[in-house]
């Protein structure tokens, strides 16, 4: 326990010291567990480990530059034209929100319903919307600044590619450090924990990568100016459970609200994201996860947010292996503990 207790403390003074330079790192590992299933089926039908480490590597650059290359400018014309059209979007959901709040006067009565509460919600529903707005414009138009590029560039396929390379290596000589007497019981949580994460992991990406596609073309069909910018941010935020998809609805709604003018685009919008709710808990989610996921929703939630107070962006990449982690060892220890004396057979106390 003291053995593990330093390992543990250390590898937080750790992240605690180099969180900074850990970003690309730990992102290059994230890959590498997530291409290894692949490298080894490459493998086993003749291929070198190690070009087939440099193929999936070099494949995913390829695919993450060709994206960039198609998306990026499309973004950057859509937050151009959010900027243009900010101003006339405050005015539609003011003049959306007072329609709706007139008609409630006339129904409920003035005394319900004075003009001062309806100028009241119509300045904070325009400034809701250019806040959103002006975040949005932001969050796209920085989002480069946020992170060393020339370092994720270099660094993060480097290190992808060494980790891909040498993982069977790493866990081979990983597993003979463990202690002899312990093995066995460490080497079932290792593989609980990775068939939990594995599971997850891969099928929160795929996940996430059908719902951007779906919330961008449906929302850019129905004719929402800004929809590809808020379909693929919805399903890319849709890794967090319920937060996700709530943000996303929320934007879509109000950016409709704001385009329109009337409740029936904001009813078309919501549509899409219902119906994009109906896909993800009824044919994705249960296709590509299962019943194989344990972890929790709150559990999730909790993790996510509680590594990104304490690590920043780093934190939110390390906060569901460590919530596996935590989890599987807790069923661990909850399993011996209802085996134990202490719960079959505790101990009485004499009158």
């Amino acid at each position: 326990m003291a053995l593990f207790a330093g390992v543990a403390g250390a590898l937080l003074v750790g992240l605690w010291l180099f969180s900074p330079i850990l970003t690309p790192f730990v992102l290059a590992a994230v890959i590498a567990y997530f291409l290894d299933p692949v490298a080894t089926r490459l493998n086993r039908i003749g291929i070198p480990r190690g070009l087939a480490a440099l193929l999936l590597v070099l494949g995913m650059v390829a695919i993450a530059l060709l994206a960039l290359l198609l998306l990026y400018p499309l973004l950057i014309s859509q937050v151009t034209v959010l900027l243009q059209r900010l101003p006339s979007y405050v005015l539609g959901v003011g003049q959306a929100v007072r329609d709706a709040l007139v008609a409630l006067s006339e129904r409920l009565g003035p005394d319900v319903f004075d003009q001062r509460l309806q100028d009241l919600a119509v300045g904070q529903a325009g400034a809701i919307i250019s806040w959103l707005g002006t975040s949005l414009a932001r969050l796209i138009g920085g989002g480069v600044a946020l992170f060393n590029v020339f370092t994720f560039v270099t660094v993060t396929p480097v290190v992808a590619f060494y980790l891909l390379r040498d993982w069977p290596r790493m866990l081979t000589r990983m597993d003979a450090w463990l202690p002899r007497r312990s093995a066995s019981t460490l080497r079932q949580l290792a593989r609980d924990t990775d068939r939990l994460l594995s599971a997850w992991l891969r099928g929160q990406l795929l996940c996430c990568a059908l719902l951007a596609v779906y919330y961008a073309a449906a929302l850019s069909a129905v004719g929402l100016e800004l929809g590809l910018t808020v379909g693929l941010l919805s399903g890319i935020l849709s890794f967090i459970p319920y937060i996700g998809s709530i943000t996303g609805l929320v934007t879509a709604l109000g950016l409709a609200l704001a385009q329109f003018g009337t409740w029936n685009g904001v009813l078309v919008v919501l549509a899409v994201f219902l119906a994009g709710q109906v896909i993800e808990g009824y044919i994705i989610y249960p296709r590509l996860l299962g019943d194989r996921v344990e972890l929790h929703a709150v559990w999730v939630i909790f993790a996510l947010f509680a590594g990104g107070v304490a690590f920043g962006f780093l934190g939110v990449l390390l906060a569901v292996p460590i919530a596996a982690v935590v989890g599987v060892i807790a069923r661990y220890w909850l399993r011996r503990y209802l085996e134990s004396p202490l719960y079959l057979d505790p101990p009485r106390t004499g009158l």
